[in-house]
């Protein structure tokens, strides 16, 4: 029988990095009320190429988020689906892929992309995410933040 690996301690709040979106040091906010990790985005679009292929695009705004301003991106391997928001209404939202760098360790996640501008952390991660990786202690935060500053 294959053994579990131990669950990381995460506090309320952390600071991580998504390499492959180039964004480091992005406040994120733990929420284990939430199924669906979240990324707050602008200028959301589903398109179609010459050849029929569709893509989303999308646009990060600057602000903590990047240093170089707006981000714009665009993505093939997406996926649309219902999301029922922190008001409760059914949403749909295109959920991507990508990196999250916490505590050291690369997980690849699933994030919604949504417009969290009247939201105070610009990512929300939730417990599809957290899920057999990390226990949270809502008293603690930046612990993985705090950690990379130590190395």
């Amino acid at each position: 029988m294959k053994s579990k690996k131990p669950l990381h301690l995460i506090g309320r709040t952390d600071i991580i990095d998504l390499p492959e979106l180039g964004l480091h040091n992005v406040d994120a906010k733990i929420d284990t009320g939430a199924y669906t990790s979240s990324i707050h985005c602008s200028r959301i679009k589903r398109k179609k190429d010459t050849n029929g292929t569709e893509f989303v695009t999308f646009t990060i705004p600057g602000s903590k988020l990047h240093e170089k301003g707006l981000k714009h991106f665009k993505v093939h391997d997406f996926e649309e689906r219902n999301i029922r928001s922190s008001n409760g209404e059914i949403q749909k939202r295109y959920i991507v892929k990508t990196q999250i760098v916490l505590f050291g360790r690369k997980i690849r996640a699933e994030f919604s992309l949504a417009d969290r501008s009247s939201m105070k952390f610009p990512v929300l991660l939730g417990r599809k995410l957290l899920q057999n990786r990390f226990i949270v202690d809502v008293s603690k935060k930046n612990l993985s933040y705090l950690e990379k500053k130590k190395k």
